[in-house]
């Protein structure tokens, strides 16, 4: 028997733990183990869930040494995943990953946003054919066109259909497959119906944008459908908020010298400054 119970877990640095049970008066000592992979997987989810926890709540959770914890939020960080903070981390708001929501990235940069929508008018005026995608960006310009029945949008942005139906403007879809967290038509209807229509301009967004690699996005699939709204536009507008330059994305869309237009929120850097000058891409900032 026992003379006390003992009701401290002893943990090792592999993430093992030893717990001390008692059980019809005696004790049973019980072994649990979750592997790396598991352990990132579990932090994640709960990053996520509550957008801000502490080491030492995931250590107790985990069943693992806080040292251990925070060898694990350092590698999640690295990631993009998550930001640390004292005792703790903070699910990354502007991590860049597939499968974000809509509604969830219309948010992020949202006063970024309407800047970049708000001065995307002036290239837009006169225009009366548009070809537009599904980033939100794009989604916020297009509200600044004015209500004017000869105006014809295309698109595969079903936010777009929500957003003006009541509207005047003359909406069109491209037809395909609905992917229900970027709000977006997708697949091989897309494409082919995409090139039936030419247009004096397509509004495009992007992931991340580099002098040296040029526009850039992080799904493949989106961006085979960008490349193609591309080759019907006579023009393209870049719509990019400041977070977006100097980056590299997963996925190559198309080289600067395609772009007649880069509007964003603010001036950036002069490199980039001097590069839309020597290669006559109008910044709009």
């Amino acid at each position: 028997m026992l003379s006390k119970e003992i009701d401290l877990a002893k943990t090792n640095g592999e993430g093992v733990l030893l717990e001390k049970d008692v059980s019809n008066g005696g004790a049973r000592k019980r072994i649990e183990s979750m592997s790396s992979k598991e352990r990132l997987l579990v932090i994640k989810q709960n990053i996520q869930s509550l957008k801000k926890v502490s080491v030492t709540d995931l250590s107790v959770q985990c069943g693992v040494t806080e040292e251990t914890i925070r060898r694990d939020l350092d590698k999640l960080e690295q990631e993009g995943v998550v930001t640390r903070i004292h005792g703790g981390a903070i699910w990354n708001a502007d991590s860049q990953k597939e499968g974000i929501h809509f509604y969830r990235r219309l948010t992020k940069h949202l006063k970024e946003k309407q800047i970049i929508a708000r001065k995307s008018a002036v290239v837009l005026e006169g225009k009366y054919t548009i070809i537009a995608d599904s980033s939100t960006t794009v989604a916020e310009a297009l509200k600044v066109l004015p209500d004017n029945h000869d105006i014809t949008i295309v698109t595969n942005s079903t936010e777009v259909f929500r957003e003006f139906q009541q509207s005047s403007l003359n909406i069109i879809s491209t037809g395909g497959e609905f992917n229900k967290k970027s709000l977006s038509l997708q697949g091989q209807l897309t494409k082919t119906n995409i090139a039936k229509y030419n247009v004096e301009i397509a509004l495009i967004g992007c992931k991340s944008l580099s002098l040296e690699k040029g526009v850039q996005d992080s799904n493949e699939g989106e961006a085979e459908i960008k490349k193609l709204m591309l080759a019907q536009a006579e023009e393209v507008a870049l719509l990019v908020d400041h977070s977006k330059f100097d980056q590299t994305a997963f996925v190559s869309l198309v080289d600067l010298n395609r772009v007649d237009y880069i509007i964003t929120d603010c001036r950036p850097g002069d490199a980039w400054v001097n590069f839309c000058h020597e290669h006559g891409i109008k910044l709009i900032y």
